[in-house]
């Protein structure tokens, strides 16, 4: 069974200008559902994430049943009798930022548009509704006035600060039935707030939300018991483009909600439950030891719900690695002490400790290491070779696949400092990574070439010159920043004078 805010919602994308429109896009659930031959998964949400209540448009059909919301654009406003469609669109997504929207018969900056879609209840209980808005907009359900986020209005933070907060309103559903959504807009010179129109030169936005109201520990508790009698579970969380988006940051590394709650109460009544975690950053993971498996899938783009499926059945092998390291709570991060700015000023505290330099230098340990990744099959790594000459530093290692599947392996050089040094530097830092595809069984030798001025070198704040000092370096040889016996190789080279330079 699967389960998860995540799983039904195609989340491939971040917020702000990383929210592009794709053709289409496969959700967690249907890439899963389209593996098997037996009758789809059965699914509960389990718990909510959501910082905004879902897009309407992915939930409806037009009036002509088409998936999304049709909209029509008009010169005047709905109380003018027999007034003409000037426009007619069709949207699925119903966030839109219309600052760039024109069309030839529109008679000046203020204009309307009515917005309207359907759909049939799948369950007796409440559905909400919200709106969010630069200009005015109303939205009824069935001729009903649910939300009304014209009259009156609270600025908030929503498209960069020209949008009100989310105005939300609530109806009781009973399934099988058909609710008819409509929502009258007004562009932005038709807001009631001082200067939003100027602002956004007449265009507005409009962000149409909605979903099932469900009681959190109910849910959790159904999850469970579904749970109990799966073979295997797959959890489907994580984050989405209202969390991670620009000109925001987050608060905590905590997934929102009742999320961790639910993975640890699943995992505890299935012993077989992996959990897909869709995110752009680093979240905590108290439930780590309890879960099977644990894919984390990022933002994956348009065909995300096939890719992750295609790892789930192991069609594909997943060979990637972290790009940054996964600490284990909010505080053990470099940049804790300057997370917001002071007095308008924004400190870079960590200096060059960013990421795997800091959490080693400070003797911290991490949820994940930089440059982890597992995999279906193993590798050994072998024969290091380390030479040095005519300004380059030479780098082979032997890498062996040792498991019963085809895969993918990334040889990481870290370069540690002499132990004498005139500044403090970084134990170690990547100078190099090569990656290789092989067949079970199979070895390929792996060669890294580093220059060696990048190899060695630190910026001297007295001559302003880059600096290689005269020592001995090693080299580490590794599949990811942390260095664990029998899974590194080391081996070193010498620089027999201290020089300096300049360029590239």
């Amino acid at each position: 069974m699967i389960i998860g805010p995540n799983a039904k919602v195609a989340t491939y994308h971040g917020g702000g200008s990383a929210s592009l429109a794709a053709y289409y896009a496969v959700t967690p659930y249907d890439g899963i559902a389209a593996k098997l031959t037996t009758p789809a998964p059965a699914y509960t949400t389990g718990a909510y994430t959501h910082k905004m209540l879902p897009l309407l448009g992915f939930q409806v059909t037009t009036p002509s049943g088409e998936p999304g919301m049709a909209m029509e654009v008009y010169n005047t406003p709905p109380s003018t009798d027999g007034r003409t469609v000037v426009d007619t669109l069709i949207l699925t997504k119903t966030d839109m930022h219309l600052v760039d929207y024109t069309n030839p018969h529109l008679a000046s900056t203020t204009w309307y548009a009515d917005f309207t879609g359907s759909f049939v209840a799948d369950f007796t209980g409440t559905y909400e509704f919200g709106l969010v808005v630069c200009g005015t907009a109303k939205l009824f359900v069935n001729d009903e006035l649910v939300i009304d986020n014209a009259t009156a209005q609270t600025l908030g933070t929503a498209f960069y600060n020209s949008g009100t907060v989310e105005e939300k309103g609530a109806i009781p559903v009973t399934e099988g039935e058909t609710y008819t959504v409509r929502v009258e807009f007004g562009s932005a010179a038709t807001s009631p707030l001082p200067n939003i129109g100027a602002t956004l030169h007449g265009g507005g936005c409009l962000r149409i939300g909605g979903c099932r109201v469900i009681e959190a520990d109910e849910e959790i508790a159904r999850a469970v018991e579904l749970a109990k009698d799966a073979d295997q579970v797959i959890i489907c969380g994580g984050l989405n483009a209202d969390w991670e988006t620009e000109g925001h940051d987050r608060e905590t590394m905590g997934l929102p909600g009742t999320m961790d709650k639910l993975i640890s109460a699943v995992a505890k009544a299935s012993t077989n439950t992996v959990v897909v975690m869709q995110s752009g950053t680093p979240v905590s993971m108290p439930w780590i030891d309890e879960v099977k498996g644990l894919v984390q899938a990022w933002y994956g783009g348009n065909e995300t719900g096939n890719a992750i499926a295609d790892v789930l059945f192991g069609d594909e092998n997943p060979s990637g690695k972290l790009p940054l390291s996964f600490p284990k709570k909010m505080s053990d991060n470099p940049a804790f002490l300057n997370l917001r700015a002071e007095a308008g000023r924004t400190l870079y505290g960590e200096d060059v400790y960013v990421g795997y330099r800091y959490y080693e230098y400070a003797d911290r340990k991490v949820l994940f290491p930089f440059g982890h990744g597992l995999s279906y099959t193993t590798f050994d790594f072998s024969d290091l070779q380390v030479t040095d000459g005519e300004g380059k530093v030479v780098v082979e290692v032997t890498v062996t696949n040792t498991g019963s599947v085809k895969g993918k392996e990334v040889v990481q050089v870290y370069v540690a400092p002499p132990k004498k040094q005139a500044v403090n530097r970084p134990l170690k830092e990547l100078k190099g990574f090569a990656k290789v595809d092989l067949e079970p069984g199979q070895s390929e030798k792996v060669k890294v070439e580093i220059e060696t001025k990048y190899a060695v070198s630190y910026w001297d704040e007295f001559r302003k010159k880059f600096c290689g000092e005269a020592g001995e370096y090693e080299v580490i040889a590794s599949n990811s920043s942390e260095v664990k016996e029998g899974k590194a190789l080391k081996g070193s080279f010498q620089v027999g004078d201290t020089f300096w330079w300049l360029g590239v």
